[in-house]
């Protein structure tokens, strides 16, 4: 008898049963006895993304992503049913999509306030019976209202979680968080500062394919020649009245200089100023920005901690408004006034803005370029996704 023949299952008086169970056994000897090895599939690792509500807790998420493919992760979202993130991520090649429900918690009376509660509850049932089914190695969250239930639901799951704060000081999501992360990577100096030991200034992950506009295709979209500079107006996901309206009351005294791009925001355009020389509008960017970007030599925003990472990244003369006090937590304020403290940008509050003011501050920015310019390439990097992906590496390891 062959040696291959004594591995082979023989007949039991007990019946086909006891020949079941010792088969698989038998088969392994043989498979080690003939030096043919089981092959073995290198485990894919996994990772939970969060964060939603506006764009600027989307946008992070959409940078790191291609980068989180390339390394061979599984990538989930877990995200509101029906929000912004959901309409940009939910049909991504690569990304698992997950809705749950959310609530906004408000420092203000509102009666949403009675019924939101009840749904962050459903929210965090809902994200830590998903952590318990993805079983993932790792999440990280972008803050947002979304965010709170995922990341308790991550903790419950002893799923170490990497955070990323955006603003100067931490939102009420943010602070609900804290506890229940391991590391906070931050925009802003002054807010690794204020968090301690956890957190560390990182920047803002952004799009590598906002630094691979071509500014022959952004004038040419924008149907300008190139003969004067261009202002570009970006008033952020949720649209800017205010800036809107300064604006295009201040272009007879504009566009004598700049020819003015203007991306008003969703169902803000003014079909009365579609002939206007010198001025082109449209509601939002999406293939096109990179291009618009690179033709911009002038930008006017509002102060959005990721949008002036991407501005400072790509080196632009920057006039801020931001969002007042009354309309915000004051947080895009703050944001300002750290970059002007540090030379990167002048800032014009929504208070004191009329065209006229608005006008003369642009002036007085563009007459400043070259300054404001220099004082940006010398600041720390703004783009964090490398130091991001590695926090999230690091956290993985530690929990080993």
């Amino acid at each position: 008898m062959t040696k291959k023949q004594e591995c082979a299952p023989r007949s039991s008086p007990e019946g086909d049963r006891k020949a079941l169970w010792s088969l698989p056994q038998e088969r392994n000897l043989c498979a080690t006895y003939t030096n043919k090895p089981e092959r073995r599939l290198p485990v894919m690792k996994k990772i939970v993304l969060t964060g939603g509500g506006t764009m600027g807790h989307v946008t992070p998420n959409l940078a790191l992503l291609p980068h989180l493919l390339a390394a061979g992760y599984e990538v989930h979202y877990i995200g509101t049913e029906n929000g912004m993130e959901a309409e940009k991520l939910r049909n991504v090649p690569g990304v698992i999509y997950h809705g749950v429900k959310t609530g906004k918690l408000r420092r203000y009376f509102d009666w949403k306030n009675f019924t939101d509660p009840f749904r962050v509850a459903a929210g965090a049932f809902q994200s830590a019976h998903l952590m318990g089914k993805i079983k993932p190695d790792v999440c990280f969250s972008k803050g947002g209202f979304v965010a709170v239930p995922v990341v308790f639901g991550a903790w419950l799951h002893h799923v170490p979680v990497v955070r990323h704060e955006s603003d100067l000081t931490p939102g009420l999501a943010n602070k609900l968080s804290r506890p229940f992360v391991k590391r906070i990577a931050t925009t802003f100096p002054e807010c690794a500062q204020m968090l301690g030991a956890k957190a560390e200034m990182v920047g803002t992950p952004l799009r590598p394919e906002l630094f691979r506009g071509s500014r022959a295709k952004g004038l040419s979209f924008l149907r300008f020649d190139g003969t004067k500079p261009v202002l570009l107006m970006m008033g952020g996901s949720l649209g800017a009245q205010a800036v809107n309206k300064a604006l295009r009351d201040a272009l007879p005294m504009l566009t004598g200089t700049f020819d003015v791009a203007h991306i008003c925001g969703k169902g803000n355009l003014d079909p009365m100023l579609d002939k206007t020389p010198g001025y082109t509008q449209v509601e939002f960017l999406d293939k096109e920005l990179p291009d618009v970007l690179a033709a911009a030599d002038l930008v006017l925003s509002r102060a959005g901690s990721n949008a002036l990472m991407e501005f400072q990244a790509l080196a632009r003369p920057l006039l801020l408004v931001p969002y007042p006090k009354g309309a915000s937590r004051g947080d895009q304020i703050l944001n300002a006034q750290s970059l002007e403290k540090r030379g990167l940008c002048h800032v014009l509050l929504q208070e004191n803005m009329t065209p006229q003011t608005l006008t003369d501050a642009l002036m007085q920015t563009w007459a400043e370029r070259d300054k404001l310019t220099a004082a940006v390439k010398n600041a720390p990097p703004a783009d964090g996704t490398k130091r991001v992906l590695e926090m999230i590496e690091e956290v993985q390891t530690r929990k080993a």
